[in-house]
């Protein structure tokens, strides 16, 4: 994916007062890491850092923070929300490489129809939504498809069935669940009562044989 370049402020203070003003103002105080940099503290347009991370990437858009006389390549990693508005407060961005690797979670998409399982009255239980993957950032995928349609009754698909793009490699233990396809109650009774009859048969034909005898 290709960055998005965002105006940062440094040399902000840092206290309590000086925060709210930047708020205030319409802006949301951070810090920058990593790399073996000094932290830095930054001030970022709000509306604008907003619409980066509103993004189908999400929390994983790659962020260029250009102060005017440093850029830097970033990742924001730690979001503050205020615990009532749920306005974002402060974020702590990660210093970046195009070609390092990094681990970051990306959300599982189910698509597809599992006809089978919908013809035996069942149902297709997601259960994992995300999966942590290493990739470089710009190979980061936004999100990652798992086609049902080929599911049967009482099937599970795990992160091993997942189709990673290249340079892609899921970090989330291969054999998690994500998909389950469950038999429907109807379809499992009918079943249970099959297997009770055919069970009462033998029983039927032990008490003949003894008549006979």
């Amino acid at each position: 994916m290709s960055e998005i370049t965002l105006p940062a402020e440094v040399g902000r203070s840092t206290g309590t007062s000086s925060t709210r003003r930047l708020r205030r103002e319409g802006k949301i105080p951070g810090v920058v890491y990593g790399h073996g940099i000094d932290p830095v503290s930054v001030a970022v347009d709000g509306p604008s850092l907003r619409v980066a991370l509103n993004s189908d990437a999400g929390t994983n858009q790659l962020l260029e923070l250009d102060t005017g006389t440093e850029k830097y390549l970033v990742l924001a990693r730690m979001l503050q929300r205020h615990p009532v508005r749920g306005t974002l407060q402060h974020v702590d961005f990660q210093v970046t490489g195009r070609d390092e690797t990094v681990t970051v979670d990306v959300p599982i998409t189910i698509i597809g129809d599992a006809v089978e399982v919908r013809h035996a009255d069942g149902a297709v239980d997601q259960q994992l939504f995300n999966v942590s993957i290493s990739a470089r950032p710009g190979a980061i995928p936004t999100v990652l498809e798992l086609d049902i349609s080929a599911m049967q009754p009482g099937d599970i698909l795990r992160v091993a069935d997942l189709a990673l793009p290249e340079g892609v490699v899921a970090e989330t233990e291969a054999e998690a669940a994500i998909a389950v396809a469950h038999v429907g109650r109807g379809a499992a009774g009918a079943e249970e009562g099959e297997g009770e009859e055919g069970a009462e048969a033998p029983e039927a034909e032990a008490g003949d044989s003894g008549a006979e005898s």
